[in-house]
């Protein structure tokens, strides 16, 4: 009898146990009674009564899903595989799990589908080169359609987008090539540069050297200049006490006429084929005939005395 009773006393009590749940802070609870939605608990402890109510707990979590690789065609029919995964997060507990009934397999295929879409409006090149804008578009296009699932896309990401091995190997020399062409260019630059550096140089060089040999001429025909004003400035000077000492002395015509034949003497040693005599000459021509016939006179003086 009282094994009996003891059967019944765990049996109530693992039946009151079975009516208490617990609902994390990261969780919604569904409750259900006798298959009819009874409300929605938040986080807690609640009790329920059981084989009548029944409690389903929903994860609002951020939660990752990973598409499947699919080969795409791009615009300009390029057969390419690619690889995404979607986050997403339920805002809405009764809507995910009333208004769909696999939300994870129900979105991966819509994923797939508005993928296939997507990529195809795109050509190769484009494709490998706007992984931003494909996960924008995606993500728009999944958040619209899965709203009234009660699900939220935080976030669209493409891991690989992989083309033919024929079309890797096309790119690969493409890129080589443009690599090529860069080197080439920067090489060319380069030398361009050395050669305009180089001119730019000499330029400054042949400037600074005929700046230098202007101002060594301009030194040189200042003190040319400075020598031969010191040079006049005495031949003045000399010809000043020459011009004064003559007069001081008070020369007579005959006197100067004879220092005159004994300059053109020495101007006719020169190597000058033409002498210019000045037009003074005829009064000096004069003295000089006067003393001519002085001479003759003294010279007839002394025959006739001898005799």
């Amino acid at each position: 009898m009282y094994i009996l009773y003891l059967i019944i006393i765990l049996f109530l009590f693992i039946l009151a146990a079975s009516g208490i749940k617990i609902v994390r802070p990261n969780e919604r609870g569904l409750v259900e009674r006798l298959g009819k939605f009874k409300k929605e608990v938040k986080a807690g402890i609640h009790f329920i009564i059981p084989f009548f109510d029944r409690m389903q707990k929903v994860d609002l979590r951020e939660h990752v899903i990973d598409v499947p690789p699919q080969e795409v065609i791009t615009k300009d029919n390029v057969v390419v595989t690619v690889d995404a995964v979607i986050y997403y997060e339920i805002t809405d507990a009764y809507k995910a799990v009333y208004n769909v009934s696999n939300f994870e397999f129900a979105t991966i295929k819509l994923a797939q589908t508005n993928l296939r879409n997507v990529i195809g409006e795109l050509e190769l090149d484009q494709t490998l080169t706007s992984r931003e804008k494909i996960n924008t578009k995606l993500r728009t296009v999944l958040d619209e359609a899965t709203d009234k699932w009660g699900i939220r896309i935080t976030r669209v990401e493409i891991k690989k987008i992989d083309p033919p091995k024929d079309i890797m190997e096309a790119m690969s020399k493409q890129m080589k090539a443009e690599r090529t062409k860069r080197a080439a260019i920067l090489e060319a630059e380069g030398i361009r540069q050395s050669e305009i550096l180089k001119a730019e140089g000499q330029k400054q060089a042949a400037i600074l050297k005929a700046e230098g040999e202007a101002e060594a001429i301009k030194k040189v025909a200042e003190a040319n200049k400075f020598k031969l004003i010191t040079e006049a400035k005495g031949q003045g000077d000399a010809i000043k006490l020459v011009f004064k000492a003559i007069h001081d002395g008070n020369p007579t015509t005959d006197l100067i006429a004879i220092r005159y034949l004994e300059t053109l003497k020495e101007v006719a040693n020169g190597t000058a084929t033409k002498i210019f005599l000045p037009m003074e000459v005829s009064g000096i021509l004069g003295s000089i005939g006067a003393i001519g016939e002085m001479f003759k006179n003294d010279k007839n003086g002394g025959e006739s005395n001898n005799a």
